[in-house]
């Protein structure tokens, strides 16, 4: 998962782009760039590291120009740890373009051969990125023909480019001397919008907190398969180019990923979790009676929406019981030691008084290894609890994510080939609640009439776009970001707070 944002503007956009990627930091925090432009010139400062880590007064002074990308990366593919895999990715051909991109594409090995055998065009990093702008830099190539540039050569482009990639791709391009260029899938995997302010600038950007937080007013959703050109006049040209679009979200992004106070394709995050927790509920009821209960306890800080609602359905007092450490830094690698795993414990800390002789019901978003829930039940053994069930807002994890999520492969994932009580024996709880995958569908789908269904791909096996094999898995799960590093603790528990 990425988090990209593109500007055109009247006025100098350095500042407002760094302030946006901060608003969007929670979708990755290995990695961020900025590029702006000046007179068909372009400034790029990009780094492994948080936004307010990579960006000095130096760097930012030198982001000349009225328009601009910039991305924050959490790695899928690739070599997280290098700096040249750092977004945006450049080409200076035809007429010079940088490029961001939240997603993950599925053939990027089959088009990465096709580029360098057919399209001769060379790729130099592992990145799926560098391989997406390299195909829409020759589908634009092959539409002008050496023409000067118009926004139906760029539509008919990426008509060409859906047509080629496969995958999950929201997608935004700056095209030296002409304008803003932004597309998504043809089944909205990943979010993108758009908006503007008072001035005529317009913004897009992959959740809607982005534009909110900068004084842009939404004005609506990129759709699936179709493009959005801006000219660096603000004059906005849109297309669809999709033969067959039909809007498939991913659902992870409504569990999980996206922060609460987001609208996605007309879906208020916040709503969508707080109707997990209100299915969820009906779950634990024929599970566990309530008055067995004595507490619900959410394990922050995306499971809060749905356990205040299960709580409140079930008559049951909500505490919170769990403080999290906003601070933890990262595992240095010193002379003579290995990488030191980090415990959940130095990411969270208990309050003994709320789980001391309590039956207590701990609410999650999702499961995914175990490993954590194992810990955090532990913690609320030793906290004094009487017994501690488990309850989480999304069905078993199952499958691998192939679509831009960093989902561990099969083998890794609790869950795989596992019953409910299996999981339940592994983690240590005396009762384990999972939602199932049609209430899940339901809770969030209800919200919209828009939707074709959802990706939930990781809950059901069924991957939206309708074309991955198992080899396809095993290939690229080898593409999974590795290395002696990524011993260091990754979880969802040391990502910042998303209410933050």
């Amino acid at each position: 998962m990425c988090g990209i944002v593109g500007v055109v503007s009247n006025a100098p956009v350095n500042q407002l782009i760094y302030d946006a990627l901060l608003l969007l930091q929670h979708r990755g925090q290995d990695a961020a760039g900025i590029v702006t432009q000046q007179e068909r010139k372009f400034f790029m400062h990009k780094a492994k590291g948080m936004v307010k880590d990579v960006f000095r007064t130096r760097n930012m002074r030198s982001l000349l120009g009225n328009c601009g990308l910039g991305q924050v990366r959490y790695p899928t593919a690739g070599n997280a740890f290098s700096e040249e895999e750092a977004q945006p990715f450049y080409v200076n051909a035809p007429f010079g373009i940088v490029l961001v991109h939240n997603g993950n594409l599925t053939n990027a090995h089959a088009l990465k051969a096709e580029l360098f055998n057919t399209d001769h065009r060379h790729i130099n990093t592992e990145s799926d990125s560098e391989v997406l702008l390299n195909v829409l830099a020759h589908e634009i190539e092959k539409t002008t023909r050496g023409l000067p540039l118009q926004p139906m050569d760029i539509f008919a482009a990426v008509r060409n480019v859906h047509k080629r990639v496969k995958g999950s791709y929201a997608v935004i391009a700056l095209i030296a001397g002409h304008g803003v260029l932004a597309f998504r899938d043809p089944y909205g995997i990943r979010p993108l919008c758009m908006g503007k302010n008072g001035d005529g600038n317009v913004m897009l950007a992959s959740e809607s907190v982005t534009l909110e937080g900068s004084s842009f007013q939404f004005e609506r959703n990129v759709d699936p398969g179709e493009a959005v050109f801006v000219d660096l006049q603000g004059h906005v040209h849109a297309q669809q180019c999709a033969e067959a679009p039909q809007l498939s979200p991913c659902i992870f992004e409504f569990v999980y990923l996206a922060r609460p106070d987001s609208v996605m394709d007309g879906i208020s995050v916040y709503q969508a979790r707080l109707n997990l927790g209100e299915t969820l509920a009906k779950r634990v009821i024929s599970t566990v009676p309530p008055s067995e209960i004595d507490v619900v306890i959410p394990i922050p800080e995306s499971s809060r929406p749905s356990a205040a609602q299960l709580a409140q359905l079930l008559g049951l007092p909500y505490r919170e019981g769990f403080v999290k450490n906003r601070y933890v830094g990262r595992t240095f690698i010193m002379p003579g030691q290995g990488v030191r795993k980090k415990s959940v414990r130095q990411k969270l800390n208990v309050i003994a008084s709320e789980f001391k002789g309590r039956n207590v019901l701990l609410v999650d978003d999702s499961i995914v290894r175990g490993t954590t829930s194992k810990e955090i039940v532990q913690m609320a053994r030793d906290a004094g609890a009487r017994k501690v069930y488990l309850a989480s807002a999304a069905p078993p994890v199952r499958f691998p994510n192939v679509y831009g999520i960093d989902m561990p492969t099969s083998s890794e994932l609790v869950a795989h080939n596992r019953t409910v009580e299996q999981i339940r024996e592994i983690i240590g709880c005396d009762a384990l609640i999972y939602q199932d995958v049609d209430g899940m569908k339901k809770a969030i789908g209800s919200l919209s009439n828009k939707l074709a269904g959802f990706d939930a791909s990781c809950f059901d096996g069924i991957y939206v776009t309708g074309d991955i094999s198992s080899d396809d898995i095993e290939r690229l799960n080898e593409k999974r970001v590795g290395g002696e590093e990524s011993l260091e603790d990754t979880s969802r528990l040391a990502l910042p707070n998303h209410a933050d």
